[in-house]
């Protein structure tokens, strides 16, 4: 599929409130976006729309669009629903992984683990973990995760960016062996503790 400008201005947007380079509170000016993309307020307003359907940026009567504030509890919540929703699409796709999917999610174990610096890990982090639950085949349980992955990056850059450094994720490598043997228990045991851990 080929990606439009309102996808690219969302990647951007998003990657950037994740990171806080957009802090909460700042003003998504429309024709500021327009501009800095050279577009029209189209695919602004479709991007815009996006990153409020993913709660990273909140529309105010009169006011416009502004990056919406960290709530503290809200982690709380994206992590238990993480940790029920997670194993859940893992147990199917641990019982589907062709060697092709097998090899993708080792691909994105080794990127993961060569990052270096805390946005290029989140990202690559982010991949593995999307990697190791497509062959599940569920599109709307994935669908759902995916939000939760981008509520869980905005708090990890938030409370991980100073103490962050690089390291081999003992983890990935014990999912990811889980998934070759098909023992679909031990899958969802580690990376369930691996949530509860990072997160």
């Amino acid at each position: 599929m080929t990606a439009t400008i309102a996808d690219t201005i969302y990647a951007r947007l998003s990657q950037q409130i994740i990171t806080g380079a957009l802090p909460a509170g700042e003003k998504l000016r429309q024709d500021h976006i327009a501009r800095a993309f050279d577009t029209s307020h189209v695919p602004v307003r479709e991007a815009l729309l996006r990153l409020e359907a993913h709660g990273l940026a909140q529309s105010e009567p009169r006011r416009g669009m502004r990056v919406t504030a960290l709530d503290p509890a809200e982690i709380r919540e994206v992590i238990e629903m993480r940790v029920a929703l997670e194993p859940l699409a893992l147990q199917h796709a641990v019982q589907r992984a062709t060697p092709g999917d097998l090899q993708v999610i080792d691909d994105a174990r080794l990127v993961c683990d060569a990052a270096e610096g805390m946005p290029s890990w989140e990202a690559r982090n982010r991949a593995f973990h999307r990697a190791i639950l497509t062959p599940c085949g569920m599109p709307r349980l994935l669908s759902v995760i995916d939000d939760l992955h981008i509520a869980s990056a905005r708090h990890l850059h938030t409370h991980w960016r100073k103490r962050w450094r690089q390291r081999t994720d003992a983890d990935h490598a014990a999912i990811l062996m889980a998934m070759k043997r098909r023992d679909a228990e031990t899958a969802c045991d580690v990376l369930r503790r691996h949530l509860r851990r990072a997160l």
